[in-house]
């Protein structure tokens, strides 16, 4: 069992920056690979950015590739997601999700997700 907390989130301005965290509890945090996901108002929940295991691999999603980075620290059971360059189609709510398997863009995958936190970026 894998419990997440997101917090980070919050209100900035187009070309801004924002860097959300995801502390798990639970001690096989470092086996599983872990992805933020986000979702807008009246829109499906998007993937954003996955990270494996050990954090050798990382995934983005084209739209936010070269503006936000996703990092793990196994030793704090926590992972990040910093986000430059905010833009207003960047405002979502953002959920960090655990999967025992690989990185997926799919969200049905994840086995454990967390409450997500609003990010608010206006123009």
């Amino acid at each position: 069992q894998v419990q997440l907390v997101e917090s980070g989130g919050g209100s900035v301005q187009a070309g801004g920056s924002l860097r959300l965290s995801c502390a798990a509890s639970g001690h096989t945090f470092s086996s599983y690979a872990m992805g933020w996901f986000r979702q807008a108002p009246g829109k499906e929940r998007e993937f954003v950015a996955g990270i494996s295991w050990n954090p050798s691999y990382t995934y983005y999603v084209d739209s936010v590739k070269g503006r936000f980075t996703i990092s793990r620290d196994n030793a704090k059971n926590t992972v990040y997601l910093q986000m430059n360059s905010l833009k207003p189609e960047d405002t979502a709510v953002y959920y960090c999700a655990a999967n025992r398997g690989a990185i997926t863009t799919v969200p049905s995958a994840y086995d454990y997700w967390g409450q997500g936190t609003q990010v608010t970026v206006s123009s």
